[in-house]
């Protein structure tokens, strides 16, 4: 009963938390906007967002497995708390740039860095591994509803009354996150202490997952899919209003709409992955997400492209059910988090990349551009690791036995 309290703090704190980082999805964005139209100086707003994984990943991952991951998680979502408030206030007093918009989006960044690594690494220590897969569709699903469904439309709505006060909200939700991340310090999911350098702790993840073929060409293959994620989405923002006419409160509501694959995904993925295995659900989300980025740079409408978007969330959220329950399952407990932070290193180090890769073919091609490059790119990724995907051996393909 203890282990299930301590879980049930962790699920309400990563709600919260998830929440607030919908409120930013929307928020930021549309602040950009307002500060500028150019697509490439907004895409550099959302690279800086994700430039923390490639510069701080392998450190956070050696942090985690060497200190109590809850209160690693605690102190970054505080970190954020105060980061939002920070922009609310310049926000609310017109004294943001582009340039503090975009300082700003890093130390966000690099809260989450913290924060995402020691969550995953944290998880198999509050439940029991049979229940796993359904904890990790729990917290798919609950990241969905906070991060699409919730939060997005909450912050285009706030930011419809005031720019700041988003912002605002959001440091008080995120501090009681952390106020309630700070009670599960201690608990059995604490590494042992240990005396290595931290350097040498970081070269032992490295060595470990570049050694496992399966899970060495699932990162490969993650760095390919989020580089194409963001070289569609950076400048998402931009085409929904400028091209389909979306209002500020718009956008919230087509992000919103976005999330019904995502929470389809949560919710039916443990089923699937029970039903057909890992490599079939892996399989099917790569294909989709390549078909509706293709197929977003002709959608006509404002609707038309909310639907595409749901597919690919669908897609997103299965890819991430299988990659994140293979590492789960396959790292030991002791490595988990250098695991987790080489393979975001890798796998999420060219979404800055993406990012303002999306900025410079939305000026030079036109808003739509970005989408069906990103598909292309995809489905050509797909077809390289096809052979790889089906040869590797280490999947959990059988349901039955």
């Amino acid at each position: 009963m203890a282990g299930m309290a301590r879980y049930r703090r962790f699920a309400v704190a990563t709600s919260l938390s998830t929440a607030g980082d919908g409120v930013f999805a929307a928020a930021v964005p549309l602040l950009a906007a307002t500060l500028t139209r150019d697509p490439r100086l907004v895409s550099a707003v959302a690279a800086a967002a994700y430039v923390p994984w490639l510069l701080f990943s392998l450190p956070a991952g050696a942090l985690v497995d060497r200190h109590d991951r809850a209160a690693m998680m605690w102190r970054g979502v505080a970190v954020q708390a105060v980061l939002a408030a920070v922009v609310a206030v310049l926000a609310a007093t017109d004294r943001l740039s582009v340039a503090g918009l975009t300082a700003l989006a890093f130390g966000l960044g690099a809260g989450q860095v913290l924060t995402g690594t020691a969550a995953q690494a944290l998880l198999p220590s509050l439940v029991a591994p049979d229940r796993l897969p359904s904890a990790n569709g729990y917290q798919q699903t609950i990241a969905v509803v906070g991060q699409q469904f919730l939060g997005p439309p909450l912050g285009s709505l706030l930011f419809a009354v005031a720019a700041g006060l988003p912002f605002g909200v959001d440091a008080v939700v995120l501090t009681v996150a952390a106020a309630l991340l700070a009670t599960l310090r201690a608990d059995r999911g604490r590494p042992a202490r240990v005396t290595s350098s931290l350097r040498t702790e970081i070269a032992a993840g490295l060595r470990w997952l570049a050694a496992h073929r399966l899970l060495r060409t699932l990162t490969l293959l993650a760095a390919v899919n989020t580089f194409c994620f963001q070289l569609g989405n950076a400048t998402l923002v931009l085409l929904a209003t400028s091209e389909l006419g979306v209002t500020a409160r718009g956008f919230g509501l087509l992000l919103a709409t976005a999330a019904v694959g995502s929470l389809a995904g949560g919710v039916a993925g443990p089923w699937l992955l029970r039903r057909c295995g890992d490599r079939a659900v892996l399989l099917a989300a790569l294909t989709v997400n390549a078909a509706a980025a293709l197929a977003i740079g002709l959608a006509g409408s404002a609707v038309a492209l909310g639907a595409l978007l749901a597919v690919i969330g669908l897609g997103v959220t299965l890819w991430n059910l299988v990659s994140i329950g293979l590492r789960q399952r396959l790292v030991p407990a002791e490595l988990l988090g250098r695991a987790m932070s080489v393979h975001r290193l890798v796998g999420w180090g060219l979404i800055p990349a993406g990012a303002l890769l999306s900025g410079v073919v939305a000026h030079e091609f036109g808003l739509r551009a970005p989408y069906p490059l990103a598909g292309g790119i995809r489905l050509a990724a797909l077809l390289v690791a096809l052979p790889m995907i089906i040869n590797l051996s280490g999947w959990h393909d059988d349901p039955e036995g």
